[in-house]
């Protein structure tokens, strides 16, 4: 059973019993949470289990933070219904997105709620004592460094807490922390998380060890640590425990989900959430009901809302023999054309969004028979594969390749990655093996959110995202809200 999955409902009851952050408050701060509530709580393995559900959730609402991965980068246009189809993907796309940007407010709020949920089990992870306790503090310290490192990609300097909550009149003392300390935390709740939790879970959908590893050598490489990357990277591609599915283009259907390729991934489930009105409450993948084709009609697929439409550009860089090419991105027109006789001749429909390219994400697009109850635009099961074998082979080849000049280790995990997709073995080094493993994390994580960022941290964006600017686009506006509450005492960040 999967342990995601099998829990959603008890979400609900641990909201109620011990009134942890809600993911709907207005700012980051936790207003409802009260240190009497503790005093009857924490009093078992049960108790530590059930927060622990809690703050696993809010990994469903970073749905959000994969979709504007892609639409702030190059891979993607917006897309949506027309010009003002949700504004704030439209101004990011373009980048011309403001402090007064909802979704992007929503990211803050919504990270630092799994913060504070993580910070809820941390402040009180003395005070029970059983013997699984080491596993379930590991998990919620590698989700507290998870939330944080969503939150430092997206905006810089950020409050950080540990082991405590902020709770309702902190904002009113509480400084952001320079990035540099962030990411020191980041690193001492990873390395405690490596040291306490199993290699393998007894439920599936649990963080492990190889997952603590991997998104320990990402934040590395996301400092340009490249040895201490390449260190911790190796380790997970030395596990027994990982490997590249064979067959690519059974990667991400919603019936090979948790395979061996899977170092992390947030789990998902068809049942009914909240509606429109409270997305992050969602326990369905909303993002791919965002990315499916308008009014659709055709085998395979389901209709969505036409957002993150991938580029000419981004499928032209796959060659045509490339195995991923039209596993990771639809190309509509050749899909009718392959598809003619679809309902007795009459072919595949679908109406032509705004940025309409011809193209959708494949690899998280509503599909046939995937959603079997309520609205299938937010109930859609698809877990988001938030970290990847092929991503840490790609990883540890940079760190390889950038840091120590190791360029045939590189070369090794790079053509690992090529060899699957039925691609040619690179030979080169240097600056022209680092420019291949760059072009590759592009055609091998297409869609997956982390393109934006590879841009971003590797120097490349300006150059290549219209409308970015040195200096100011690397990173996006603290919410003005989120200023107004700390008194104006915080300064926005450069060129907003």
């Amino acid at each position: 059973m999967i342990f995601q999955k099998k829990n959603i409902k008890i979400i609900l009851v641990v909201l109620a019993l011990v009134g942890i952050t809600s993911a709907c408050s207005d700012d980051f701060v936790d207003i409802n949470s009260q240190d009497e509530n503790s005093e009857d709580y924490f009093n078992s393995e049960a108790d530590y289990q059930a927060a622990l559900i809690g703050a696993y959730d809010l990994l469903q609402a970073s749905y959000v933070n994969v979709m504007l991965g892609e639409i702030a980068s190059s891979n993607t246009l917006c897309g949506g219904e027309s010009a003002i189809d949700v504004p704030g993907f439209q101004q990011i796309d373009d980048m011309t997105h403001t402090p007064q940007n909802d979704n992007l407010r929503d990211i803050w709020n919504w990270m630092f709620a799994g913060v504070n949920r993580s910070n809820y089990i941390l402040e009180f992870k003395d005070k029970t004592d059983f013997p699984n306790r080491s596993n379930v503090i590991g998990q919620a310290t590698f989700l507290r460094a998870y939330y944080y490192f969503e939150l430092t990609k997206f905006f810089g300097d950020v409050p950080l807490a540990v082991d405590e909550r902020l709770l309702f009149g902190d904002q009113n003392t509480v400084d952001r922390t320079p990035r540099a300390e962030v990411y020191a935390q980041i690193e001492i709740d990873l390395q405690f998380a490596i040291d306490n939790l199993p290699e393998v879970q007894s439920e599936t959908g649990r963080i492990t060890k190889g997952a603590a590893q991997a998104l320990l050598g990402k934040v590395f490489l996301y400092q340009n640590k490249f040895g201490q990357a390449a260190v911790v990277l190796d380790n997970v591609i030395g596990s027994m425990n990982y490997d590249l599915v064979a067959d690519y283009s059974t990667l991400f259907e919603n019936d090979n989900e948790n395979n061996i390729e899977s170092v992390f991934e947030v789990q998902y489930t068809d049942v009914e959430g909240a509606g429109f009105g409270c997305l992050q409450c969602s326990e369905g993948n909303v993002a791919v009901g965002f990315n499916g084709p308008r009014t659709y009609n055709g085998p395979l697929f389901e209709s969505g809302f036409s957002f993150n439409v991938p580029t000419q550009e981004a499928y032209d860089i796959f060659e045509d023999d490339d195995l991923r090419k039209d596993i990771a991105i639809l190309n509509i027109v050749k899909f009718a054309e392959d598809n003619t006789d679809f309902n007795n001749g009459a072919g595949v429909t679908y109406t032509e969004g705004y940025e309409h390219t011809g193209f959708f994400n494949r690899k998280y697009i509503p599909r046939q028979g995937d959603a079997n109850t309520g609205d299938q635009n937010l109930t859609n099961p698809n877990n988001y594969r938030a970290i990847r074998f092929a991503d840490v082979l790609l990883m540890a080849a940079e760190a390889h390749n950038r840091g120590a000049g190791m360029d045939a280790t590189a070369r090794l995990y790079l053509n690992r990655v090529r060899l699957r997709a039925a691609q040619p073995e690179i030979m080169s080094s240097g600056s022209e093996l680092t420019n291949a493993i760059y072009d590759e994390r592009k055609r091998e994580l297409v869609g997956e959110g982390h393109f934006f960022f590879d841009q971003v941290r590797t120097g490349r964006a300006a150059q290549e995202i219209d409308g970015f600017i040195n200096g100011k686009n690397e990173i996006f506006p603290i919410p003005l809200i989120e200023i107004q509450l700390a008194g104006n005492r915080w300064e926005q960040n450069p060129g907003y």
